[in-house]
Order: structure tokens, then C-alpha cells, then sequence
């Protein structure tokens, strides 16, 4: 009887989360949460309370609040020269003066994490960036984000804040949304040009979504200097639907070794049954 207590313990005791180490989870990133997000349950964490720069995680804001307001998805944007990204100085392959929908602007933001994209959303919001940046703010107090802060509609700025504990809640939010799900596990998608008659082929920024051994719903990478390397994603693993979050992890594939130690760690803990 003891052994099988025993047992149960190292199985469920992480239930609470207050060790890196419990439950035999070791995690490289500096911030993590697991839930179940069909029963809120926090299965494991670390450091979930701490606020970090989220970088491109800031794009399911984005996708959020244009969704909201239900912007006509086939609009067309042209991309302006406001949209360049003078804080990193990052490269974009939309050109200035280029246009695309609405819809695909979404994707390209979703699933490869277009910063030209992104900004053009906020900027074509109405009332522009200003507005769109107080929309996502009043979207976080809405979700009970009390520890998250946007500035921007892309990420580029370190100053869009969260922590792991608050991603989980905006993860969960986000997985209401049909576009979301569809275009931010997006594997790749080819974008036709009318303007210049050419066309580019794009892939998301998380390979995971294109691997037989995951089965992912949502999925969100993001990457500045400050913020480290940063994953969330909802994911079915043992049958349930699970949100892992994961901020500043270190190393250029620590966040993908993170989530596949996770998943590892679920297969063995909730389907191995207890012996006697």
C-alpha cells in the first residue's frame, strides 16, 4: 500500500507546480507553465509569475483584437513605409507599397511572425496604432492579464510584457477563435502578389506544427534579445488539451527540447497505471 502511494505521489504531485524539478520535469526555459485547459488545472510551473519581455507573442494579441472588431478579412492593405521596423532593424520580404488582405496579413503575422504583417494590422485599425494598442490593453484586463502590457502590435518592443501565468490565459482565449487555430499552425503557404505579379512561399516559424507526433491547435513562437526564446502553444497530448507556455529559454532549440521534454513527461505521468 505504501509503494502505491509512493508511486501516486511522484505521479501527481506535480499537480502543484512549485518545483522546476517535481515530478521529474527539468526545463531549460526560464519561465514555464502547463495547464489543462479544459479543467484550468496548472499541472506544472516555474517562475509563472515573473514579467518578462514575450517578444512575438505578442502577435495572438494582435490576431485577438483584429477579430474583435471584425475588420472585413478581405480588405486590402498596402504596406507603408511606418511599417518598417526601425527598433531591431529586421528584414521583411513585403515591400513597401505592396498590398494583401486582411486574412493574409493574419497568417503571414500567425504563422511565420511577419513584423510587417503585424504592424500593418494595428496601423490600418481604426483610429490607428494608438487605438489598436488600448484595444489590446482592454483586451488583457478583459482575460485578467493583471501583469501583461502592450505597446505595439508585433513584439519588437521589449516594453510588451507578460508572464507565463498570464500567456496561459490569453492561449486559452485565443483557441475561441477558428481563424486563429487555422492560421498560426499554418505549416506553409504561398502568397501571390497582383501588384507586381510574384509570389513567396512562407513557413511557420515553429516546426513542431508540421511534425506527425504532435497535434497542435495553437502555436506562437517569438524571439528578441531581451526576451530570450519564447513557445506557447495548446496541444492534445494523452487526450487532453493542454497549454504550455515557455519564456526565455536559452539555446536556439531549448524551447523545442522544452515542449518535447514535456510531452514525454505527460505520456509517462498520466498513462502509466499504478501497480501493486
Amino acid at each position: 500500500m505504501k509503494k502505491i502511494i509512493l508511486v501516486i505521489c511522484v505521479m501527481f504531485g506535480f499537480a502543484s507546480g512549485a518545483s522546476a524539478q517535481q515530478g521529474g520535469l527539468s526545463l531549460k526555459s526560464h519561465s514555464a507553465l502547463i495547464m489543462d485547459a479544459q479543467r484550468g488545472n496548472i499541472l506544472f510551473h516555474k517562475n509563472p509569475d515573473n514579467v518578462m519581455p514575450i517578444a512575438s507573442i505578442t502577435k495572438l494579441m494582435t490576431a485577438i483584437v483584429v477579430l474583435d472588431a471584425q475588420l472585413p478579412l478581405d480588405e486590402k492593405i498596402v504596406i507603408e513605409a511606418a511599417d518598417i521596423d526601425i527598433i531591431k532593424n529586421t528584414r521583411s520580404r513585403l515591400r513597401v507599397g505592396g498590398s494583401l488582405t486582411r486574412q493574409e496579413l493574419l497568417r503571414l503575422a500567425l504563422m511565420s511572425s511577419e513584423n510587417r504583417a503585424a504592424a500593418a494590422l494595428g496601423r490600418s485599425y481604426p483610429g490607428g496604432i494608438s487605438a489598436f494598442v488600448a484595444a489590446m490593453n482592454r483586451k488583457a484586463f478583459e482575460l485578467g492579464m493583471g501583469n501583461s502590457y502592450f505597446v505595439d502590435s508585433t513584439g519588437l518592443n521589449s516594453a510588451n510584457v507578460s508572464t507565463a501565468r498570464d500567456l496561459a490565459k490569453m492561449v486559452n482565449a485565443a483557441y475561441d477563435y477558428d481563424v486563429i487555430r487555422e492560421f498560426s499552425t499554418t505549416a506553409a503557404h504561398e502568397v501571390a502578389f497582383t501588384d507586381d505579379d510574384r509570389s513567396l512561399q512562407f513557413v511557420n516559424t515553429n516546426h513542431l506544427v508540421r511534425s506527425s507526433s504532435w497535434d497542435i491547435g495553437i502555436s506562437k513562437t517569438g524571439f528578441l534579445s531581451e526576451a530570450g526564446r519564447c513557445l506557447v502553444m495548446q496541444a492534445n497530448i494523452t487526450g487532453k488539451q493542454i497549454i504550455i507556455v515557455l519564456l526565455d529559454s536559452w539555446g536556439k532549440n531549448s524551447r523545442i527540447g522544452d515542449a518535447n521534454r514535456i510531452r514525454k513527461w505527460m505520456e509517462i505521468g498520466f498513462t502509466r497505471k499504478v501497480r501493486g
